[in-house]
């Protein structure tokens, strides 16, 4: 069947120029308008933090600098308490979710495997964990019995595995076709190998969406360090976040010398959200190194016939 000439022009047109439905604009809509409630809040803490302290308090900024400077970053970088804090809070954060998706990966792998005796109760004990727990006082005390108080291990080794996680990983697990294990097993691979070599491989973006949940969540905690954690040079940046917008210490915001006092009265107002952008900043510029794995089909094809 052949297409005449006359007909091509038409055919380019409809595809320049698609016709949008109401419900796609609608949708578009309402996308856009999640984004700028994300967005917007975040352009007024910028324009706060590169603001004047006098702009500050006439409410003349917006989403734009008013009278712009930088010297609250200034006091922020030269303050080493809170150098300390950020990369305090950065080997937290990579060790932490080290070992929660080791943990993950090595609990989540078994419990697909229906061969594994006691699968149902090793189920049924992680589900319990995730809907009851022992409280606060309990967790402090064996805590406190185990000797971590006011160490870095504290903010590192409870919660370390996530049942939901765990869950999220062993869904995928069960998702990936049998016939590559049994092919493997048949060469004579064992467990390990079958995990290290066929799972983890098909998971990377499983696993880069579990590393960022892991990530972001200790990044962004507090309430162990508040906890655990009295001595000063132990305080992640968060808790020194919390202390400052809450104004339970002007201490914990920076700890300055005599001659930077005059400067950080200059700046008090623009602290607070310079001291939000600091802490924020660090995940922003490690999200979109992930997020290209997130709609990743990794398994689609991974299977023949």
């Amino acid at each position: 069947m052949s297409v005449s000439p006359g007909t091509l022009p038409a055919v380019k047109r409809r595809r320049k120029n698609p016709k949008w439905s109401v419900p796609q604009l609608v949708l578009i809509f309402v996308v856009l308008l999640i984004s700028l409630t994300c967005v917007v809040p975040f352009l007024n803490v910028i324009a706060l933090s590169l603001s004047s302290k006098s702009a500050i308090l006439g409410g003349a900024v917006s989403f734009w600098p008013v009278e712009f400077n930088t010297k609250a970053y200034e006091v922020l970088f030269n303050d080493p308490s809170m150098r300390r804090s950020l990369w305090l809070t950065v080997e937290i954060t990579l060790i932490y979710t080290a070992i929660a998706m080791v943990l993950t990966v090595l609990m989540a792998y078994p419990l697909t495997k229906r061969r594994l005796r006691g699968r149902k109760f090793f189920n049924f004990m992680a589900l319990f964990t995730m809907y009851f727990s022992g409280g606060t006082i309990p967790i402090y005390i064996n805590i406190m019995e185990l000797g971590l108080l006011d160490t870095k291990w504290a903010l590192i080794l409870p919660g370390a595995l996530s049942t939901y996680n765990m869950i999220i990983m062993k869904s995928f697990f069960a998702s990936i076709p049998e016939s590559l294990e049994e092919a493997a097993t048949i060469d004579g691979a064992n467990d390990f190998q079958i995990l290290v070599r066929i799972y983890l491989p098909l998971s990377l973006a499983s696993l880069a969406t579990l590393t960022l949940f892991y990530a972001v969540g200790k990044w962004n905690s507090f309430q162990d360090a508040q906890y655990y954690i009295t001595d000063r040079n132990l305080y992640p940046l968060q808790l020194k976040l919390y202390n400052a917008i809450k104004r339970i210490d002007s201490a914990d915001v920076v700890s300055m010398d005599e001659g930077a006092t005059a400067v950080a009265n200059q700046v008090s107002e623009s602290l607070q959200p310079a001291t939000i952008i600091f802490a924020t900043l660090p995940i922003l510029v490690v999200y979109p190194f992930v997020q290209r794995y997130f709609v990743s089909g990794v398994t689609i094809g991974a299977v023949k016939g």
